[in-house]
C-alpha cells in the first residue's frame, strides 16, 4: 500500500505542475503540447488505467518564437525558465531539479542533429485529456520513434498493446520510422 501511495503522489505531483503550464500558458494564449511520457501516460492511461506506466517527468513541445513569452507567462505560477547542459526547461521553484521539470521541446526542430526528422509542428487539433493540451498519438508515435531510446522503445510498446497504433497511424510514418516500428515489435 505505501508503494501505491507514493505512486499516486507523484502522479498527483506532475499533473499539478502540468496544470500550472497550462494554466499560464493558455492564458497568455500561447500554443504548446504535452509530448513524451507524460503524453504516453495520458494516452495509455485513458485505454487501460492499469498499463499506464509513470514518468518522472513532464515534456512540453512549444515554438521557439514564443520563449520569451512563455518564461514571462509561467513565472508567476511557480516555474522558472533555466538552459542547462543544453536543455531549455522550466524548473518548478518549490522543486529546483533538473529531473522534476518541465523539458522544452521546439516544434519544426531536431531535439539532436542526428534525429530522422523534425519535432512535428502543430498542425493538426490537439487531443485534451482532464483539460491538458496533449499531442495526438500519430505525433507522439513519431516523436518516440525518432528519438528511438530505450525508454522511447518501453513507450512505443506500451501504446501498442492498447490499441493506440493503428494501421491508419502506421500509414503516416516515413519509411525509417515504420522499420524502426517494426524493430521495436520484433523485439516483444
Amino acid at each position: 500500500m505505501l508503494v501505491n501511495t507514493f505512486y499516486e503522489a507523484k502522479v498527483e505531483q506532475l499533473f499539478e505542475v502540468v496544470a500550472r503550464l497550462h494554466t499560464a500558458l493558455a492564458g497568455a494564449g500561447i500554443e504548446y503540447r504535452i509530448i513524451g511520457g507524460m503524453a504516453v501516460y495520458m494516452h495509455v492511461n485513458a485505454v487501460d488505467p492499469i498499463a499506464a506506466r509513470l514518468t518522472r517527468d513532464v515534456d512540453a513541445a512549444v515554438a521557439r518564437r514564443d520563449l520569451a513569452a512563455i518564461v514571462a507567462a509561467v513565472a508567476p505560477y511557480g516555474l522558472k525558465y533555466r538552459h542547462v547542459a543544453g536543455i531549455d526547461m522550466l524548473v518548478d521553484a518549490r522543486e529546483p531539479k533538473a529531473r522534476s521539470a518541465v523539458h522544452l521541446v521546439f516544434v519544426q526542430e531536431r531535439v539532436r542533429p542526428t534525429d530522422p526528422q523534425p519535432v512535428p509542428g502543430f498542425s493538426t487539433p490537439a487531443c485534451y485529456q482532464s483539460g491538458i493540451t496533449v499531442v495526438p498519438v500519430p505525433e507522439l508515435l513519431q516523436m518516440k520513434l525518432t528519438s528511438f531510446r530505450l525508454k522511447d522503445q518501453v513507450h512505443i510498446q506500451d501504446m501498442d498493446k492498447v490499441g493506440l497504433i493503428t494501421p491508419e497511424i502506421e500509414a503516416l510514418l516515413s519509411e525509417v520510422l515504420a522499420e524502426r516500428l517494426r524493430q521495436v515489435r520484433a523485439a516483444l
